[in-house]
Formats: C-alpha cells, sequence, structure tokens
C-alpha cells in the first residue's frame, strides 16, 4: 500500500469523475463553443459573484496572467517572503510581466494591513511603481495557514487608498473557506482577481480558474492565449471540475481532520523538533537537529511511504482525497517506527 503525503496534487479522479468526464458535451474552446467548459466558468463567476471566469491549465499560469493585468514592466508586487508567486513560480513574474516582488516578512505566509502600507514604494520616479497587492489563502509554506478575513478587508482598504490591485492565490482557498465557515462571495467582494485550483483538493485532474470583472477577464483571455494555454475541448476537463465542485469541497474536512490528528502524534515523537500549528490539510514539521534529513525520507521511501522536504530543514506531509481512512490508520500506527 503507497502512501503517498507529498502533495494534494497526486490525487487520481474517481470512477465517478470520470464517468462525468466520459459523458461530457464538449466543442472547441478557442472559439468559446465548449458547453462544459462555459457552464464551469459561469458556475465559479457565480459563485465568487464575480462578472466572468476563464479556465487555465495551471494555477501559475492564472496568477501570471493576473499579475500581467494588473502590472506594467518596472512595476512592483507587494507579497509574502512565503508566496507562491515568489517561490514557486520560476520567476514568472520578473520573466512574464518584467515586474520585481517587494517581499513581507509576515506571519506563517499572512502579513497585516500596515505591513503593506508600509510595503508602497514612494512616488518619486526613481523607485519601482507599487501596482499590486498579492495574498495566498490558505499559506502552502505557511502551512495550510488561514487568513483572517478582516485583515483582508482593511488590506483591501489599502489598495482602495493607493489605487493598487488586489489579487488572491486562492489555490487551496476552498480548504479556507471549509475551515473558517466562509463564502466565496465574501472573497468575491474584496479581490480585483481570484485564481483557485480544481487540482489539489479537490481532486481534479488539471485545471484552474481565474475570476474577475468582465474588464479584466476580457484582457485575460488574450493573455492566456499569449501563454500558450488556449485549448480545445477542454470540456472533459470541465466536467471533472463540475464534478468536483459538487460533491468533493465538503470532503475536505475529513483532510483537516486527518491532518491534526497526524500533527498530534508527531508532538508525541521525541526526534521532531516542532509541529507548526495546522488549521487544514498542511502539516509541516522540524526533526531535531541530529537527525539526518535524507536518511529519514529514505526510510519512510522504502516502506512506500512519501512525503517531501521544503528546503530549510522543514518537511511537509499533505493530507488529500486519495489519503483513505485506511491509509491514515496505518501511517499513524507506523509512524512510532520512524521516530
Amino acid at each position: 500500500m503507497i502512501i503517498d503525503l507529498r502533495s494534494d496534487t497526486v490525487t487520481k479522479p474517481t470512477p465517478k469523475m470520470l464517468q462525468s468526464m466520459i459523458s461530457a458535451e464538449v466543442g472547441d474552446d478557442v472559439f468559446r463553443e465548449d458547453p462544459t467548459i462555459n457552464k464551469l466558468e459561469n458556475k465559479v463567476a457565480k459563485m465568487f459573484g464575480k462578472e466572468k471566469a476563464l479556465f487555465f491549465p495551471s494555477g501559475t499560469m492564472a496568477n501570471q496572467t493576473a499579475i500581467k493585468l494588473h502590472t506594467n514592466p518596472g512595476d512592483q508586487i507587494i507579497c509574502d517572503k512565503y508566496a507562491h508567486i515568489y517561490n514557486y513560480e520560476s520567476g514568472g513574474a520578473s520573466f512574464n510581466s518584467g515586474v520585481s516582488c517587494k517581499l513581507i516578512d509576515g506571519d506563517r505566509g499572512m502579513f497585516t494591513a500596515k505591513q503593506v502600507e508600509q510595503a508602497i514604494n514612494p512616488k518619486a520616479y526613481y523607485y519601482s511603481k507599487t501596482s499590486l497587492v498579492e495574498i495566498e489563502n490558505t499559506t502552502n509554506k505557511g502551512g495550510g495557514a488561514c487568513w483572517d478575513f478582516d485583515e483582508i478587508k482593511k488590506i483591501k482598504e489599502v489598495c482602495e487608498n493607493y489605487k493598487l490591485g488586489f489579487h488572491l492565490d486562492g489555490a487551496r482557498l476552498w480548504n479556507a473557506l471549509v475551515e473558517k465557515n466562509e463564502t466565496p462571495k465574501q472573497y468575491g467582494e474584496v479581490f480585483d482577481t481570484i485564481s483557485v485550483c480544481l487540482s489539489k483538493g479537490l481532486g481534479c485532474p488539471v485545471g484552474s480558474i481565474l475570476i474577475g470583472s468582465s474588464d479584466i477577464m476580457d484582457k485575460a483571455i488574450r493573455l492566456r492565449k499569449i501563454f500558450g494555454g488556449n485549448m480545445r475541448q477542454a470540456g472533459y476537463l470541465a466536467a471533472a471540475g463540475l464534478y468536483a465542485l459538487e460533491n468533493n469541497i465538503e470532503k475536505l474536512k475529513e483532510d483537516h481532520i486527518k491532518a491534526k490528528e497526524i500533527a498530534t502524534e508527531l508532538t508525541k515523537l521525541p526526534i521532531i523538533k516542532v509541529v507548526e500549528p495546522v488549521e487544514t490539510n498542511i502539516v509541516i514539521f522540524e526533526l531535531n537537529a541530529d537527525i539526518d534529513e535524507s536518511k529519514f525520507l529514505k526510510k519512510l521511501s522504502e516502506r512506500d511511504i512519501y512525503i517531501i522536504s521544503m528546503g530549510s530543514g522543514k518537511l511537509r506531509i499533505v493530507t488529500h482525497l486519495d489519503y483513505t481512512k485506511v491509509k491514515h490508520s496505518k501511517f499513524l500506527k507506523l509512524l512510532p517506527d520512524f521516530f
């Protein structure tokens, strides 16, 4: 039995999801004639109270499109030092949009409105023009932490006062919504653009959605083409997204429970230096300094258990749809053998 806890991207479509994909009605989405793509985009836009949504092959492409929409070359983005757009998108912000990042030293990937205001560059011509604030919810490198929505609203006020764009990397926003009992429309009211992922916690094989106003999204479709993101009969992928939105959101609660149970067991083990707080489906922990991380990971893999290193001594476990109760029970039982 393989227990793969490297990421929630390792899930495979369930038989029912596959059936929905096989039976999807499709067309040419470049001509905007794929009815299943259109249905998915309309559904997600309505969920967030926005005018339009656009299907993307990946969350990275959706985020990079949003950055391009809000900035001009030479501009600067404010984001956290843990931000996915800074750490894990291959320098795309600079390559695609010619912008730099002003990094905030936040708490587990989250910062305050006051920190945003302090990070905005003066208007003098020899500074980069600050044009966009970006946040990530939940925070990946911050251990699946959920933002305080009241603080998000305060940041929105700063953005309005300084005429800055406000983008949400909501790759795991579904997890935050479930954990905090929040609604998509709350977020739609605050952010100019939002990207949400279908291929992480919701278990789809491919896909993310970018959401915004008609004006923004009319520009986004051109950028998606420039970035090579146009697809033809993509409705087969959209059908998986529709199935996931209707069936898998509430299941995220189970992932959160399992992650918290893993964290509880890890805190009992003597070779663990620290386990960071767990809110959703990500567990980040550190081994004691005298423990060889590579040998530890190899020992796990020899028993068909897989987790990943995030660097700087941090190890990550991510629970997901394919991490069943049977696998969970086995993993909890085996944990003491590895520690």
